[in-house]
């Protein structure tokens, strides 16, 4: 601070000869009128020529991402004039307001949520550091009250221009993704190209949401692996939305388009609750919670070796046959995704008789294992269907750590303390019936149908190890064979002898399977389970 020298009217400090320059004092309203301008250039910080050049490219801008996604007029943003502080030459004159993300606080259905959106014609949508602490100030707030944290992401990547600090600010977000874990639901919408150290945040988060033609997520592009390891591959077929969800499992849901990406959310959002301390949300339901499904009856062959579509079990039992699938286009063998019962969200697993047989192998068990955590870390019951033979045998299996990963799904099962309801419909055979919720792990009911099978192994292998002797020494083999199997088969393979020793609950007519299982759901409302206190357990990853 400087002031007027004794007699000289000079302000101390400057030179002899400097004098006073009067400055033009803003106005109350040219105060306001800066406000109007600099909130204008906001709202389209790169100019109206950048949006247009997004719109040809197939896509939304940022601000009509949120737009679309949120309820109107709810929508309240936060940092809307902060720009970058690098000094690098080459962004002087790129001071756009923002920073390229808009961030803050809005409701989905009347619910809050807080939110970015990337905003890719600000130089590409790419991170810098103050991107990333306005990032960051949004989750805090979403952990601070309970709310679900919604990212957008469309970006280049961390600002080369500001170097290591870029890399910190990632790193400051996928701290924030971890401390938010199993705490308030986290789901990231992929509205554009995420590369390197971009990719590992939505990773981090509960559920990501891949757009049809616009999305792609990779480690490293098509020119650098055409570098390094010689493979021709473009950017769909290297980290494109089905890829991601047939082939890595990355995707749990695809959109056609970006109208449906915000679709999807919504639906999702309907299912789960605020954060890890609330219930999922209640819908009215004109659906009798006891209604009779005769069908069901006759949808197990006779044959046990003949599939059936487990989805033909699932529907009919949710209210209105509406079951939400997540993860539907990866590891087929099994199918995961939520419902209701009464009005009342539940999360689904199933095996799938119509694909490999509904055997557990290594993607199954990871992709079953991580639904089956979200829902218990989110009070959400799992209501699991059981039709499995077994794990599924093979050098690729045993190579790749089949023992590692099936023993996730066992881990996530038994360290679930929601609600847990299973229902046996044919086949609950060797480990795999162990793995698949059965009451030994602590599910609370079990049941089963009439046509199910409670063994070691099926009737053809176990007769073949037990009376092999006797069928090498057999005139007719064949018929000493169909003997064989057909008593195992009713000393073994049904579900009276696990129903005479608690294993299973009770055994009943599969037309009344949405009954019982309302039923067991209001019993087990308020169930509670006291753990031992410990830091957290060590799943086998």
């Amino acid at each position: 601070m400087t002031f007027p020298g004794p007699s000289t009217g000079r302000q101390v400090g400057l030179p002899p000869t400097a004098h006073f320059v009067p400055l033009t004092m803003k106005t109350h309203h040219d105060k306001y009128e800066e406000l109007a301008a600099k909130s204008a250039l906001a709202l389209a910080p790169a100019g109206a020529a950048a949006i247009a050049k997004q719109h040809e490219r197939g896509k939304l801008s940022a601000r009509e991402r949120i737009t679309a996604l949120v309820d109107e007029g709810s929508f309240t943003e936060l940092d809307r004039f902060v720009v970058h502080r690098t000094d690098a030459a080459a962004m002087a004159d790129k001071d756009f307001l923002g920073d390229g993300v808009i961030t803050g606080r809005a409701t989905i259905d009347g619910r809050q949520v807080f939110l970015f959106s990337q905003d890719f014609t600000v130089l590409g949508g790419s991170l810098g550091e103050a991107y990333a602490e306005k990032i960051c100030k949004v989750m805090d707030l979403a952990i601070r009250t309970g709310s679900p944290m919604i990212g957008i992401n469309d970006s280049g990547g961390a600002r080369i221009q500001e170097g290591v600090v870029s890399l910190g600010g990632y790193a400051e977000i996928f701290w924030r993704n971890v401390q938010a874990s199993g705490v308030i639901p986290q789901i990231s919408l992929i509205a554009g190209p995420c590369a390197g150290g971009a990719v590992y945040s939505p990773a981090i988060t509960d559920f990501i949401i891949m757009t049809e033609g616009i999305s792609q997520m990779f480690i490293t592009g098509p020119e650098i692996i055409k570098t390094v390891t010689g493979e021709d591959v473009t950017f769909e077929e290297l980290g494109g939305a089905h890829t991601h969800a047939a082939k890595s499992g990355v995707a749990h849901l695809v959109a056609t388009d970006e109208d449906d990406a915000v679709a999807l959310t919504k639906t999702l959002l309907s299912y789960i609750p605020q954060n890890n301390l609330d219930d999922p949300p209640e819908f009215a339901c004109d659906d009798d919670p006891h209604r009779e499904i005769p069908e069901l009856d006759d949808v197990i062959p006779d044959s046990a070796n003949k599939p059936y579509d487990m989805h033909d079990v699932i529907g009919p039992i949710l209210d209105n046959d509406d079951f939400f699938e997540i993860h539907g286009e990866y590891a087929r063998n099994i199918i995961c995704g939520f419902g209701r019962i009464a009005g009342r969200s539940v999360g689904v697993v199933a095996n799938q008789p119509n694909v490999l047989a509904g055997v557990l192998d290594i993607a199954s068990s990871i992709k079953a294992a991580r639904f089956v955590r979200f829902c218990d870390a989110f009070n959400i019951p799992l209501l699991t269907f059981v039709d499995v033979p077994g794990f599924l045998p093979g050098t690729d299996q045993e190579f790749g750590g089949i023992i590692l990963h099936g023993a996730k799904l066992l881990y996530a099962y038994a360290e679930a303390t929601v609600p847990k309801i299973t229902v046996i419909t044919r086949k609950a055979y060797g480990g795999a019936y162990d793995v698949m919720a059965s009451k030994h792990i602590r599910a609370d009911i079990n049941l089963a149908w009439p046509t199910a099978e409670i063994a070691v192994m099926g009737a053809e292998g176990a007769v073949k190890v037990i009376n092999r002797r006797e069928l090498a020494a057999g005139s007719d083999k064949d018929a000493t064979m169909k003997a064989l199997i057909d008593d195992y088969n009713d000393r073994f393979a049904n579900p009276y002898i696990a129903a005479q020793r608690g294993y299973v609950d009770d055994v009943i007519e599969a037309r009344r399977t949405r009954g019982a299982i309302a039923d067991a759901l209001v019993m087990l409302a308020d169930k509670r389970v006291d753990r031992p206190k410990r830091k957290h357990g060590n799943i086998p990853l």
